[in-house]
């Protein structure tokens, strides 16, 4: 069987008495490796609840949803396990999925009304809430001011519209030098749909409505970034952490990027960097950026539903230190206090009030590819922008029976 035939079928919270009387293993997956948020919390919640086991287990990115599928085919599913945030509608629609209504409703920890819209959205499928976010997160355009002022450019001026962008990033190109103006992600997954969405939006488009003169505008901006040494030619298969990394090691200008990003630009990049909202297609136009990061949820096969909502408890409990210790933005209305980076932080909160879901659509797999190959096409040459948007969208349309 088929992988897509198969899917078409704070405080630490202390266990209950109930629940302490025998030992429990709950199963974990996620993206994240060893030293990082997922393995962190697991071996702070066991230390507070000795009685409750998490195994975790690293899963790639792109291998998440296939992964997920093939296991809950199997009867091997985890437990819990953290999905990127448009695939939730993908699993709840087909059942695979526990509605954590009840549970929030009991809840004095978890309160909806205090989560965000656009976290809140990620997780809900008519009318039922199918995870808790652990964090949120979003692009703006991070920008060298070292090279700024190399080039004669005001680095308390960065670049507004998409015009001053490319004016910018033509400036501070150096091919001598090896140093690109601007760099970004193209490549042909999740990450160029979700680096490429903000663009269509601020042009009026959407995910369900790329066949657009905006659309087309924004491409042909990205492909006369490449075509003319712009940006680099590996735009087309770098991911975001791989453009960025160009930039921490003073080969690209600017970048545009996340703040999961921070804690190693804090460490690698030996200039002076600060960040800036995303550029508006002109003056007074609408601003858009990406809604990122993941929701945790529990399967619906699971046989301790109990025991795994309280650790989402925990998790969401911690909210307020996702910041500080992960780099992640708060996903519902808590206090971080002292943030680190405070700059960017305050950029990065802007943005977010900007932030748009990607969906939700229970069929986002076949859209977001849609959305790839028009990008992957138009940026190669294979098709005009408006070729490549117009092929796009019949599919788009056919997917959501249009």
């Amino acid at each position: 069987m088929t992988i897509k035939a198969m899917l078409a079928g704070s405080a630490v919270i202390l266990a209950t008495p109930a629940l302490a009387q025998e030992q429990v293993t709950l199963d974990l997956w996620t993206i994240d490796d060893p030293g990082e948020y997922h393995y962190v919390m697991a071996e702070e919640y066991m230390a507070a609840n000795p009685n409750v086991t998490i195994n975790v287990r690293t899963v790639q990115f792109e291998d998440m949803v296939n992964d997920l599928a093939r296991s809950i085919a199997t009867g091997d599913a985890p437990d819990i396990t953290y999905i990127d945030n448009p695939e939730v509608a993908l699993f709840a629609s087909r059942g695979m999925l526990l509605d954590l209504t009840p549970y929030i409703e009991a809840s004095e920890v978890v309160k909806v009304e205090d989560i965000y819209p656009g976290p809140l959205a990620s997780v809900t499928y008519e009318g039922g809430i199918y995870g808790l976010p652990r964090g949120a997160n979003t692009i703006a355009l991070y920008y060298n001011a070292d090279k700024f002022r190399e080039a004669g450019l005001n680095p308390d001026d960065p670049p507004a519209t998409w015009d001053e962008l490319y004016e910018t990033a033509k400036a501070l190109t150096d091919p001598e030098s090896n140093v690109y103006g601007l760099a970004f992600s193209a490549v042909g997954t999740e990450e160029g749909t979700f680096q490429f969405l903000p663009w269509l939006q601020m042009t009026g488009g959407d995910y369900n409505n790329i066949n657009t003169e905006g659309a087309a505008r924004a491409l042909n901006l990205w492909k006369q970034f490449i075509d003319e040494g712009i940006a680099s030619p590996d735009t087309l298969i770098r991911s975001q952490w791989d453009s960025t990394g160009t930039f921490n090691a003073g080969n690209a200008a600017m970048a545009i990027s996340g703040p999961w990003e921070i804690p190693r630009m804090s460490e690698e990049a030996q200039f002076e960097w600060r960040v800036a909202l995303l550029p508006v297609p002109e003056d007074g136009a609408e601003r858009a950026s990406a809604l990122g990061e993941g929701d945790n949820v529990i399967l619906a096969n699971t046989d301790t539903p109990d025991e795994a909502f309280a650790f989402l408890e925990f998790l969401y409990g911690d909210m307020d230190r996702v910041w500080n210790d992960f780099g992640y933005l708060p996903a519902s209305a808590v206090e971080v206090t002292d943030p680190k980076y405070p700059e960017a932080y305050a950029v990065f909160e802007e943005s977010m009030k900007y932030a748009r879901n990607r969906g939700p659509e229970s069929d986002w797999p076949q859209v977001s590819g849609a959305i790839q190959t028009a990008i992957q096409s138009t940026l190669t040459g294979q098709a005009t922008a408006e070729e490549a948007l117009a092929e796009a969208q019949a599919e788009i349309d056919d997917v959501l029976g249009n």
